[in-house]
């Protein structure tokens, strides 16, 4: 157990010094891959590194899918954004049995609605109006997680990304031209999660949207690659005569690097009745606009609903809705 510790910590190390040993603030594309859809991790404050959570782990932490031991699990999420963005995300996950590990599928998009395009132009407006468009994204992933023993579990999972984001007016000696600006990139995700065997304590380390370089024109970037460390407990583990079947009391921090942001710290708490009622509340610090996020959660025979409330200062609340089927 000792050289497992050991072994995890170090491979941490050398990952935070080799995937940020330059920042790079504000100078990544795809930012919707950094928008949480999930209701219950946003009511968390989006803790999740070290959390369960079957299928939709593929948003956070692979490895922790690993420790799903249910047949099938699907997952649908709804996010009215802010400036009236719609982010949707689904995901889904089959357990052949636990020999073989999880599989899983993931896909996340993004519709920004309508936007005007616009070019330079030498009238007194200093531009005129083109056509109206309207700029998409998505990814889809395939994911895998296993349990390499009953304490250390791991997964990966390989995506690939689109984004549109409408047509450029080209002017040329030959006339004037549209060009389509879209492109494309592979991602990948990898992560662990660590039971300590001391109570419910755990770890959990992630890497998201690692991928290549791309460009539209000049300028080149990558996807919004995120290094994440977690902790999680049951909080009831450590108190006498409760009844830890009926209630617990789930405590979670994430301590995150993302590369095109500062250092953030990510707190959340899960309060859960008779393992149907679901009572949450999580904070972000580090998000200038964020405060305090609520939710709640219902769920019995494999169906579970689940609600969030995020303040997003200026813009006002964001709503987000998830449901979850088990078999």
């Amino acid at each position: 157990m000792q050289k497992i510790l050991r072994s995890f910590f170090i491979i941490i190390i050398l990952l935070s010094q080799f995937l940020f040993s330059e920042e790079k603030l504000a100078q990544t594309g795809f930012q919707f891959l950094s928008v949480c859809s999930d209701a219950r991790a946003s009511a968390l404050g989006q803790a999740m590194t070290a959390v369960e959570a079957n299928s939709s782990s593929l948003f956070f932490n692979p490895a922790t899918m690993a420790k799903n031991d249910k047949f099938i699990d699907v997952s649908f999420s709804n996010n009215p954004w802010i400036a009236s963005i719609q982010h949707n995300s689904l995901s889904f996950s089959v357990n052949p049995g636990k020999q073989y590990g999880i599989f899983g599928l993931s896909f996340k998009s993004v519709n920004y609605g309508e936007l005007q395009g616009t070019i330079n132009w030498p009238n007194e407006k200093g531009y005129y109006e083109t056509n109206v468009f309207e700029p998409t994204a998505f990814i889809v992933g395939i994911g895998y997680a296993k349990q390499l023993n009953n304490k250390l579990s791991i997964g990966g999972q390989l995506s690939k990304a689109y984004q549109y984001l409408g047509k450029s007016v080209v002017s040329s000696k030959g006339g004037t031209n549209y060009k389509n600006n879209n492109t494309t990139s592979i991602a990948m995700d990898f992560g662990t999660y660590l039971e300590t065997g001391f109570k419910s304590l755990a770890f959990g380390m992630s890497v998201r949207n690692f991928s290549n370089e791309i460009k539209y024109e000049d300028e080149s970037f990558q996807l919004p690659l995120n290094f994440t460390l977690g902790v999680s407990m049951d909080m009831m583990d450590l108190t006498d005569g409760i009844n830890t079947d009926k209630h617990s009391l789930l405590l979670a921090v994430d301590a995150t690097h993302p590369r095109s942001h500062r250092e953030q710290i990510k707190f959340g708490i899960d309060y859960s009745l008779l393992n149907m009622l679901n009572l949450r509340a999580g904070y972000i610090m580090g998000n200038d606009e964020n405060d305090v996020a609520f939710g709640a959660g219902i769920s019995k025979f494999g169906l579970a609903f689940d609600y969030a409330v995020i303040p997003f200062g200026v813009f006002g609340n964001v709503t987000q809705f998830t449901m979850r089927l088990s078999l």
